[in-house]
């Protein structure tokens, strides 16, 4: 079976996620990678045979969505481009990950292919949105990437083709401790925003990912690094706590490890909205900014027992692939 994956690389959920799918997609035929997007600052350890700028996600320095700057790269002449040239229909089965360029290629040219990442998840009513639903965002999220062929992936099923978060394998066979640090990943607040408030916290120390370190730097209570998944994922097992936005990958992994967790959400980003009603469920703090209450925020947080949700499941990478692609060799029959 020839396979083409297409991935956003808006971000690194995506990325990391398509790095630990890939390798057992290669049971069932050749991979090949089809990378969008221009804003991701984890290494595509991937098969990349096709890449394109895509639609790509911009921040402020403030945790914000950078509408304007998003509306300026847009190029719906290299965008039409894109879609004509992608030869999708050369693959026997195409999966898209909420990626635009992939989804309208299969349309234009008549081919089917499957919706098959978090952002599915939200095609089911089940799936919990805030109570200030966005009908805009709505219509994006059900449009921007719709296929009838779809399977989701969430903190919970929250349907029968929703499966449980993929949990990198360095997870799984690890063994937890409790060190003195406190994990922060927070892509959407510029390091400067990110030094004002975590500086100077007395008796914490931190350990930043930052998109803009190159090498490690240590700044009193910071410990600035560079995003890598392997450092990322053991500062995790040891640390005390996590803060991070209300992505998907990263709280689920936290869920998984039973750390102490805290979502700051992008600001404007529907989805992560999405997110945090859902972690809201789990009693998971959902902090609106960084701004100056944040110091009295993060130590009541930091007093208060992790959480350990009773009503989780959590099932291997294999297993996962196993039950997407007999949904898929089920559809061919």
């Amino acid at each position: 079976m020839k396979i083409l994956y297409a991935v956003q690389a808006t971000g690194n959920g995506h990325i990391a996620r398509a790095i630990e799918l890939v390798p057992f997609l290669k049971k069932y035929g050749t991979v090949d990678v089809f990378l969008s997007g221009s804003n991701a600052s984890l290494r595509p350890d991937l098969p990349v045979k096709f890449r394109s700028n895509g639609i790509s996600l911009f921040y402020s320095a403030n945790g914000k969505l950078d509408t304007l700057k998003i509306l300026k790269q847009l190029n719906p002449i290299y965008l039409n481009r894109e879609i004509n040239r992608l030869p999708v229909e050369k693959f026997d089965l195409v999966i898209s990950d909420f990626e635009f360029i992939s989804a309208r290629a299969c349309k234009r040219k008549g081919k089917a292919f499957w919706h098959w990442g978090h952002q599915a998840s939200f095609h089911s009513p089940n799936t919990p949105r805030p109570l200030k639903r966005d009908y805009f965002a709505e219509w994006i999220m059900q449009n921007y990437c719709s296929s009838p062929h779809k399977v989701g992936f969430h903190f919970k099923s929250y349907d029968d083709w929703i499966l449980p978060p993929i949990i990198k394998n360095s997870l799984w066979d690890a063994v937890p401790t409790q060190k003195k640090h406190i994990t922060v990943y927070l892509p959407h607040y510029s390091d400067a925003e990110i030094r004002r408030y975590f500086y100077g916290i007395d008796g914490v120390q931190f350990e930043v990912f930052s998109k803009e370190c190159k090498r490690e730097e240590s700044d009193y209570n910071i410990n600035w690094k560079p995003v890598g998944n392997e450092a990322f994922a053991q500062s995790m097992i040891h640390s005390r706590g996590i803060i991070c936005g209300a992505g998907f990958e990263t709280p689920a992994e936290a869920l998984f490890l039973g750390k102490r967790l805290m979502v700051i959400p992008i600001q404007g980003q529907y989805e992560q909205y999405c997110n945090a009603a859902a972690l809201e469920e789990f009693h998971v703090p959902v902090v609106e900014r960084l701004d100056i209450n944040f110091s009295g925020i993060f130590h009541q947080w930091l007093k208060s027992e992790p959480v350990k949700p009773h009503n989780l499941s959590f099932i291997r990478t294999e297993e996962s692939v196993k039950c997407f692609m007999d949904k898929v060799l089920e559809s061919q029959q």
